[in-house]
């Protein structure tokens, strides 16, 4: 079998004194050194990596990061130095914590119609973005596609505090770590995907639209190599960060009274399970006439699914949805989801999810309706 390594060439201004540094500072293993009269090269391995210090090797100065679930151990407790030779030693937390940013309130609309670019992102899927702003980094909602129903993927997690899969459309089969065999996603199920749970898209039928909702905005997916999937043990009771693998079937729903007069909603059982991190609401036309209302949630995200209605907003033009859009409702703002189709169905998702709905008088004045619908995030 064929023996490869990887070297990362350091180029170093001073060999003696960089070879001091990397053994005794960093606690770097020296593994060949030459010529022995005047050494030009050295190896040096340790923290996963493997170094090739050599004396007036082209280029700059490269930068080195060790990554470490104590950091203060290492150098001092430093976290940024520089070597004699001129590299620059980066020292960090292996698994820093997830930073959820304060939320950068807006009213937000967007519209299927209007045309936002479909963009390929992780294992060749489609994403739409559903909040452009993405509230100042709390958010991301993104409407996702997969064509041909084909998924190169691998067994991976994300490091996030907060992870919706909302099947909108046709079908999906996932493996997740302890939760037994494959798991079938159809039309108005959803998962709660828990930090850091291990899992794998194996297939999905060639109609498959999702709805994928998590904070913060930005987070990593990592890819696991060692794990395999189905793993052995099935832990329906086993938790994430406090929160709880979540496979809600729209089959089994209930249908109770929404928040909102006029309509109903089906609770995904997702506020329970993820300890009130979140809240996730399919909501329908029900009895009775809309009203104006205001919230005191962080963040209020809507989809509409099926049918139409008017998003009048307090100061604002009113809004016809349809299949497709999306909106944000910011805490303290009077609205009102007015003239529902008796078709019409809204994914709602709330963080936290649980929060305090008032309703309100009519606003005194509204704003004029436009000529045609404005741009998104008015």
């Amino acid at each position: 079998m064929t023996e490869i390594r990887a070297e990362t060439v350091v180029p170093s201004a001073d060999l003696s004194a960089d070879l001091g540094f990397f053994t005794r500072r960093l606690g770097m293993r020296l593994d060949a050194i030459w010529p022995a009269d005047h050494p030009a090269v050295a190896i040096l391995s340790g923290h996963g990596a493997r170094l090739r210090l050599e004396a007036g090797a082209a280029g700059g100065p490269v930068t080195l990061r060790l990554l470490s679930d104590d950091p203060d151990s290492l150098a001092g407790g430093e976290r940024s130095l520089v070597a004699p030779g001129g590299a620059r030693i980066e020292i960090d937390e292996l698994n820093p914590p997830v930073i959820q940013p304060p939320t950068e309130h807006a009213f937000v609309v967007r519209r299927l119609a209007d045309q936002a670019p479909w963009v390929i992102g992780r294992a060749g899927m489609r994403y739409r973005d559903l909040i452009p702003s993405r509230l100042g980094g709390a958010i991301i909602a993104s409407h996702i596609r997969v064509p041909d129903g084909k998924v190169p993927d691998m067994v991976h997690f994300h490091k996030v505090g907060f992870q919706l899969i909302f099947c909108y459309r046709g079908w999906v089969d996932v493996l997740y770590e302890d939760q037994g065999g494959v798991r079938r996603l159809t039309a108005g199920d959803c998962f709660i995907q828990p930090p850091r749970i291990r899992h794998r898209v194996l297939e999905a039928g060639d109609d498959i639209e999702v709805i994928e909702i998590g904070g913060p905005a930005v987070h990593i997916t990592e890819i696991d190599h060692e794990m395999e999937l189905p793993t052995p043990h099935f832990r329906p009771e086993r938790e994430w960060d406090g929160q709880r693998f979540v496979h809600n079937l729209a089959r089994e729903a209930r249908w109770q009274d929404f928040r909102l007069p006029g309509y109903v909603c089906r609770d995904t059982t997702i506020a329970e399970n993820t300890r009130g991190v979140a809240g996730v609401q399919v909501v329908r036309r029900g009895e009775g006439a809309p009203c104006w209302a205001t919230h005191d949630g962080d963040i209020l995200f809507g989809f509409v699914m099926e049918g139409a209605m008017t998003l009048e907003g307090e100061g604002k033009a009113p809004w016809r949805l349809a299949p497709g859009d999306a909106f944000v409702i910011p805490p303290g703002m009077a609205t009102r989801w007015a003239d529902p189709t008796p078709d019409v169905e809204i994914l709602e998702v709330a963080l936290p999810g649980v929060f305090a709905t008032t309703l309100v008088a009519p606003p005194d004045a509204a704003a004029p309706a436009p000529a045609a619908a404005g741009p998104a995030g008015t």
